[in-house]
């Protein structure tokens, strides 16, 4: 019986040309499999049926969209997911979106490897091989781009001599990953890194300096979730969509960072996440309104952790699941309206109200009315600088 590959399919030139590529080193029949989770482009029929024609004996698309949304991006909503503090994981998260459909199809079609188009000096290699081998540990992985030395050149050659129904002449200056949580961009001029980003880069977001109105917005959560903008219901995926036009249209969610990849080595990366960005900022002004002050402060922790976990490709990892359970408890009274400004590239939060605030404006104010009993607060703190008070006449003896 011939051995079969399933392939993580893009519809360009380097995925369209793995499929006989693969065949001509593995002799193997090659399933294509394309999953949309909003990178927009080409229609998923049009890149079902390019599949076929490069030679893969079946295609298969998928509309991952809201899949995305509900079970990967809302999560990293829920935990405030920045890493190194500005990187909302746009790539991160679709990887393992896109690794449940491929085992799937691995499954289906009795494959016994999968194979993927990234490089040996990136994250999503880890991220997509990681992610299969915790879903399917008997599944092999091949990269061809990493395994079998396959540069552009060699692509671009492979095409053309194969008479691929793919166009070979148009390469961008820059390389590009979007989904609907946003757009990484890197190479190109961008690798020096003292080269300051040019408009040209930018697609998600418009030019934060353009004099224009600003933009006020109300986001309705309910633990956690984001179920109406402007008191319209909407699903997590039109949460996203429409925050990335209207946040994107002032420019919010531009990143320009040099991170620190799994692989060892340092990497420069200019992010667009409009919506995540919008999103992220809102949710966690609710949670300082509704979660109790320790399980906040701990909560900090655990998304740092999270963040990490989820860009190091160990999405599926027991670690990673048992922090999802501490995350989804601790979302249970982030329930309330967030009123922000969106407004020359910035996010800010001016109202607030929600039925399950700690927020006692009682206690909080310094005029009549106020029940908070100062003269508690002297014993308070002679009680909880005691410690440091008797190391200090120790240390200064």
């Amino acid at each position: 019986m011939t051995e079969r590959v399933v392939l993580a399919y893009s519809g360009g030139l380097d995925t369209s040309v793995c499929i006989g590529w693969i065949a001509e080193e593995t002799g193997a029949e090659v399933i294509a499999v394309a999953v949309d989770v909003g990178q927009g482009g080409e229609d998923l029929d049009v890149i079902r049926k390019r599949a076929l024609a490069c030679g893969a004996v079946e295609a298969e698309v998928a509309d991952a969209k809201d899949e995305f949304a509900d079970e990967y991006c809302l999560p990293a909503i829920k935990a405030n997911a920045l890493y190194m503090d500005r990187y909302p994981l746009v790539s991160a998260l679709s990887r393992p979106t896109i690794v449940k459909h491929l085992v799937a199809a691995a499954k289906k079609h009795g494959a016994t490897t999968v194979a993927h188009g990234c490089t040996g000096k990136g994250n999503d290699q880890v991220r997509f091989e990681a992610g299969i081998s915790s879903l399917a540990p008997d599944l092999k992985c091949i990269a061809p781009v990493r395994d079998y030395a396959m540069t552009r050149d060699k692509a671009i050659a492979f095409c053309e001599e194969n008479n691929l129904p793919i166009a070979t002449t148009k390469k961008s200056p820059y390389s590009i990953d979007q989904n609907v949580f946003g757009r990484a961009v890197e190479t190109g001029f961008l690798e020096d890194i003292w080269n300051a980003p040019i408009e040209d880069v930018y697609d998600y977001t418009s030019n934060p300096a353009t004099p224009r109105d600003a933009d006020e917005v109300i986001i309705t959560f309910k633990e956690g979730v984001p179920v109406a903008i402007d008191g319209k219901p909407v699903t997590v995926l039109q949460a996203i969509q429409q925050l990335n036009e209207r946040a994107g249209a002032q420019g919010i969610g531009r990143i320009d960072m040099v991170e620190d990849r799994l692989v060892g080595i340092k990497s420069r990366e200019i992010y667009e996440a409009p919506g995540a960005i919008a999103l992220i900022t809102a949710h966690q002004e609710l949670e300082n309104v509704t979660v109790e002050r320790e399980l906040a402060r701990y909560k900090r922790q655990v998304e740092q952790r999270w963040s990490e976990l989820v860009y190091d490709g160990l999405w599926f990892s027991p670690l990673k699941r048992a922090l999802d359970g501490f995350i989804a408890e601790a979302n249970q009274q982030v329930s309330g309206d967030i009123r922000m400004t969106l407004h020359g590239g910035r996010a800010v939060v001016t109202g607030r109200r929600s039925e399950r605030s700690l927020y006692d404006f009682n206690l909080a104010t310094y005029d009549t009315g106020d029940t908070f009993d100062q003269s508690l607060s002297k014993g308070f703190i002679e009680i909880f600088g005691m410690s440091s008070k008797i190391a200090a006449k120790r240390d200064l003896a």
